[in-house]
């Protein structure tokens, strides 16, 4: 009876033994195939996302899909259940134990950190597509909290702790409601965490754009000093003011971030006094674990080698290179401003040694539980031990509909009604254009994202 129930279980997590990529197949094809209403039905119809271990990928998938489908408001309020989920959270500790003895997908996802910002950075622009700035700045403050938590997490230096993007975007803000003064701090933040983060970590220097919106800003600011600091630093020794009635604040979400999958090592054993030591040689990998506990130290004294698994990101590489969008004959080119992709496995980066030792501990617990109930019954031992193989398993869940890069740029407009078209440029230098008609009144500033979802062959 107990072996019936314990293949059943078995049967059970081989069901579940797919990536979460595959097991939510059917929603990512429909997305990266453009059917976005039907996308939305799936979801929506998903077990796997209306399970309560999956309750953030759902909100922030709903969000996501109705913010691209220019349902802003519906979208804002999925987006803020995912704030919330991320304010309340907490270790349910029951599943946090099943996880040791089992695999980590049995706890509730928590979200990474790159993907508690993004969620707050879509809210901010659906706010500004609306014209409502001052909601929009409310979660670029937020943006800022979540980014003062993460420097307070992490202790090594070259981390992700600060997010040149949200301050250029809260500059942008500030500039559409004339609030020169503002925009020019925050668009002087931006800079500089560009030059000391973005560009060693990220390879992502300072956009053009921002360069010159900086001096614009200072210029209307009346900040002197600061303007001919910043005009001799960028050599824009030739920067004039452009005329304009109105102007387009263009984003453009290129391509699909990475997809979590998984990957393992095979880590061998050896006791040093009190101390086990979990290590990988060619890895240069070592974890001690001092274990107090007489019946645990003989079970791992009979382990050699395991293999653990852990979660990797796989990066889904951009189709489209390049942009530009053309007025009245003239090319605006669009900017790297974020990159997902590369911020989202600096995230992992910062967290795999607490995600090494989990894993091995994870596998310690099992493999001890496997040679003491193998002293009791060999066959129910040997079960346990297939089960523990069967089980370990890393987390490969994530936010797979993020764009892997953001890009933009600024574009003047004239009173009235103006005619865009906006480019993307193909591997062999063909272009697809899309046009679009703008209607601006004086002083005005609109907004507006593009989502381009082709991406080529991961790589793996």
């Amino acid at each position: 009876m107990l072996q019936r129930s314990i293949m059943c279980f078995v049967l059970m997590l081989l069901a579940a033994c797919a990536s979460f990529y595959e097991s939510t197949y059917e929603y990512n094809r429909q997305f990266e195939q453009g059917n976005l209403e039907q996308a939305l039905k799936t979801l929506r119809s998903s077990n796997a996302y209306n399970r309560t271990h999956a309750q953030f990928l759902n909100y922030v998938n709903n969000g996501l899909l109705l913010s691209v489908l220019g349902n802003y408001e519906e979208s804002n309020t999925w987006f803020e259940k995912a704030f919330l989920f991320g304010e309340d959270y907490r270790i349910n500790i029951a599943r946090e134990a099943a996880s040791y003895l089992t695999n980590p997908t049995v706890t509730i996802y928590r979200g990474e950190d790159h993907e508690h910002l993004m969620l707050l950075y879509y809210k901010a622009i659906n706010f500004m597509k609306m014209e409502r700035y001052e909601e929009a700045l409310v979660e670029c403050r937020r943006l800022n909290i979540r980014l003062m938590q993460l420097s307070d997490r992490y202790a090594s230096e070259n981390k992700f702790r600060r997010d040149a993007f949200v301050h250029n975007l809260m500059g942008i803000i500030y500039q559409a409601t004339n609030d020169w003064n503002n925009a020019f701090i925050a668009y002087r933040n931006a800079v500089q965490i560009y030059e000391e983060d973005y560009q060693p970590m990220f390879n992502v220097g300072v956009p053009e754009q921002l360069k010159y919106d900086l001096l614009l800003a200072a210029r209307r600011s009346g900040f002197r000093d600061e303007f001919d600091f910043y005009q001799r630093k960028f050599g824009m020794s030739e920067f004039s003011e452009t005329q304009s009635a109105g102007n387009l604040v263009f984003f453009w979400h290129n391509g699909l971030g990475p997809v979590k999958d998984e990957w393992s090592i095979n880590f061998f054993i050896r006791r040093d006094g009190n101390m086990f030591v979990f290590y990988n040689e060619q890895l240069g990998l070592f974890f001690p674990f001092p274990v107090n506990d007489e019946r645990e130290s003989a079970s791992l004294s009979k382990m050699e080698v395991f293999r653990v698994a852990f979660p990797r990101y796989v990066e889904r590489p951009l189709f489209y290179q390049s942009a530009i969008l053309r007025l009245n004959g003239e090319d605006y080119p669009l900017q790297l401003t974020e990159s997902v992709n590369r911020i989202a496995f600096k995230s992992l980066e910062q967290r795999m040694v607490f995600e090494f030792s989990k894993a091995l501990l994870r596998v310690a617990m099992k493999k001890s539980l496997e040679y003491s109930m193998r002293k009791e019954d060999e066959g129910l031992g040997s079960m346990i031990g297939l089960i523990n193989a069967m089980t370990e398993k890393a987390d490969t869940r994530n936010w797979q509909t993020l764009p892997h890069s953001i890009f933009y740029t600024r574009l003047p407009l004239n009173e009235g009604m103006n005619q865009v078209t906006f480019s993307m440029v193909m591997p062999d230098g063909r272009k697809d254009d899309h046009p679009f008609n703008y209607k601006v009144k004086p002083g005005q500033t609109l907004f507006h994202t593009f989502t381009s979802i082709e991406t080529r062959s991961p790589i793996r």
